[in-house]
């Protein structure tokens, strides 16, 4: 998981824009456009995080560094 990578496409894309990468990407179709990652797991991992991340911030007004740590703390959890 690549921060830079989530925060470029929390800053470029919509919530539209990232379901459709999403569904491009489990269906095995080229993506509409360029996601940066190692492999299709970790573009997977930027764009569900990245959803989340902007989702987050309308839902409860918060700005990205606040719902990235959310993110964060979230994910740090799950893995405990």
């Amino acid at each position: 998981m690549k921060i830079s990578a989530i925060k470029y496409l929390v800053e470029n894309r919509t919530i539209e824009d990232l379901m459709n990468a999403e569904e491009a990407l489990l269906e095995e179709a080229q993506l509409p456009f360029d996601i940066e990652g190692d492999d299709d797991g970790e573009k997977l991992t930027h764009i569900f995080a990245a959803l989340w991340i902007l989702k987050k911030m309308k839902e409860d007004s918060l700005d990205f560094k606040l719902a990235l740590r959310e993110y964060t703390k979230k994910v740090r959890e799950s893995i405990n």
